[in-house]
């Protein structure tokens, strides 16, 4: 049982990742089962050259960035737990839990965040009648997003990143999980508003 399963392992899911995973000194998300479905064949990531982001060295590839961003993940928060070659098929819900169905095994989850790629290829079992043209991409493109208001297509199912309706920009992405992640920590410390930072000490 997850209390928040991330489906995506691309700059929103991995994003959405490390902002839950830091939050583990705080009562209210010590004891919370945080794990995320680190499927990165499709991300566009793969074939990406950053020279625009701010914080990020020139010429920086996505592809390194999907690793990295990995071990990051793994060596500060090792409780969350990273599931690799594992690829969604279906979500359904049953009895108030979201159940996520992969090639490999049936996972459930009290909060699931989709942080999937927009292409129409995305093909995850119900979901599909969530599932509208990109607002924000040349019809031509086909691209989809998962309808939403704020992230949140219904009570505890999420979108974050280009299905969530945003463009295809890396540091939009990256914000939108972290935006979904700082609503569920909220969420988890009864709507008090949240955000995790570390700091120097001095």
């Amino acid at each position: 049982m997850y209390d928040a399963l991330i489906i995506g392992g691309g700059a929103a899911g991995l994003s959405c990742a490390l902002v839950l995973g830091s939050a583990k000194n705080k009562a209210f998300a010590k004891d919370k089962h945080i794990g995320i479905i680190a499927h990165q064949k499709t991300s566009h990531l793969q074939t990406a050259l950053f020279n625009n982001v701010l914080g990020l060295t020139p010429e920086t590839t996505g592809a390194s960035i999907l690793e990295s961003g990995k071990k990051q993940l793994t060596e500060l928060y090792p409780h969350v737990e990273l599931i690799e070659k594992e690829k969604t098929l279906e979500l359904s819900k049953s009895e108030g839990l979201l159940k996520i169905r992969t090639n490999k095994n049936t996972y459930t989850a009290k909060a699931v965040v989709i942080a999937v790629g927009y292409t129409n290829l995305m093909t995850i079992k119900g979901l599909e009648h969530y599932i509208e043209p990109h607002p924000r991409s040349p019809i031509e493109k086909n691209r989809i997003w998962l309808k939403n208001t704020d992230h949140l297509i219904e009570a505890n199912l999420y979108v974050a990143g280009t299905l969530a309706g945003w463009r295809s920009q890396f540091s939009i992405a990256s914000g939108s999980g972290a935006h979904v992640a700082t609503d569920i920590l909220t969420l988890w410390n009864n709507g008090k508003d949240t955000k995790v930072h570390d700091k120097i000490e001095v």
